[in-house]
């Protein structure tokens, strides 16, 4: 079976006309379109997904331009990256480009360098957002349960027997993980 030309085209609104990205699609040589009438930044896009479900090893997707592909350059990426992992050929025929030449398999490596700077930039904006919480003493996490007067409390009904842990927690509005965490903190290791 001889590998397939399978085109995707989408407008973001019902007001726009998919003719010119069909036409170029077929002109393209391809024997199914899948269409989608939505935001590219909207996260449903069934006809997308039916064209990634249609799509085998060999075959080519086809869109119109880059941008009718995804919906941020993460996304961009990723799916990029999703087509190159299953073998998957993409042609986008605005720009030219074609993963099935060299010059498109230098796109494919372009994209992931760019994949891989984006997650290190990340990396490197989560480290500095950090170092400078701790620099103002602020420290990151989920905030305490307890106040601490409701701490004191706490220990105070601890130190009587008469009080049940299941009432102790009732009266404090605590989980029994909470409570059992905040005894715990409180001895000495």
């Amino acid at each position: 079976m001889k590998n397939a030309m399978v085109g995707y085209a989408r407008v973001s609104t019902r007001d726009q006309n998919l003719n010119l990205q069909i036409d170029a699609l077929t002109k393209e040589g391809c024997v199914k379109i899948f269409k989608d009438t939505s935001s590219g930044a909207k996260t449903d896009r069934p006809g997308f997904a039916e064209a990634l479900n249609y799509l085998r090893e060999g075959d080519t997707l086809v869109v119109w331009k880059l941008d009718r592909l995804g919906r941020s350059l993460k996304n961009l990426i990723d799916t990029v990256q999703q087509l190159q992992s299953r073998g998957i050929h993409l042609l986008i025929v605005k720009e030219r480009i074609d993963t099935s030449t060299s010059n498109g398999k230098l796109f494919l490596h372009i994209f992931g360098a760019l994949s891989e700077f984006e997650r290190e930039l990340i990396r490197e904006r989560t480290k500095a957002g950090l170092e400078a919480a701790r620099a103002r003493n602020r420290v990151g996490g989920r905030p305490e349960k307890l106040l601490p007067n409701q701490e004191v409390i706490l220990k105070k009904l601890h130190a009587d027997p008469s009080n049940s842990p299941k009432a102790i927690q009732e009266m404090l509005g605590i989980s029994k993980t909470t409570y059992y965490r905040y005894l715990k903190k409180q001895k000495p290791v």
